[in-house]
């Protein structure tokens, strides 16, 4: 997936940690890098779950690791795609079965009758609806 920079070079996307506050660590974002200016910037699709995370942390965020894919459903989709064993699956396989995946979880909540947990595949499920588009286009 490329994109074009502001210096007229491609951008590449890759899977970064990002630094906030020199104390949190969270790994694994998407974002876009250009090779020639050095410049950076975060996969517009997963901008809100990461402005989300680090307003939740405050200012003054005691020292941690964080997994950006335990937290974005197209960041979880982005590392299953670039692992090793799973090179040859088509895109389009691994999405579908981390959608057969949640609604298997869905199911599992509801019969728990676990309304947060509920909401947060919901929620998971309807990141992966929103952006279906940009998710073919990982490949």
């Amino acid at each position: 997936m490329h994109k074009q920079c502001k210096c007229g070079s491609a951008m590449n996307i890759r899977l970064r940690t990002v630094i906030y506050q020199n104390k949190v660590q969270i790994e694994n974002v998407p974002i876009f890098s250009c090779a020639v200016c050095q410049r950076s910037e975060v996969f517009a699709e997963v901008k809100p779950e990461l402005t989300g995370v680090i307003g939740q942390l405050g200012t003054v965020p005691d020292k941690q690791l964080l997994q950006f894919e335990d937290i974005s459903e197209i960041a979880h989709l982005m590392v299953k795609v670039t692992e090793k064993k799973r090179a040859s699956d088509p895109v389009e396989t691994i999405v579908e079965e981390r959608i057969n995946e949640l609604l298997d979880l869905l199911l599992l909540a509801q019969s728990l009758e676990d309304e947060p947990w509920t909401q947060e595949i919901r929620k998971r499920l309807a990141q992966i609806a929103k952006h279906s588009p940009s998710v073919n286009d990982l490949a």
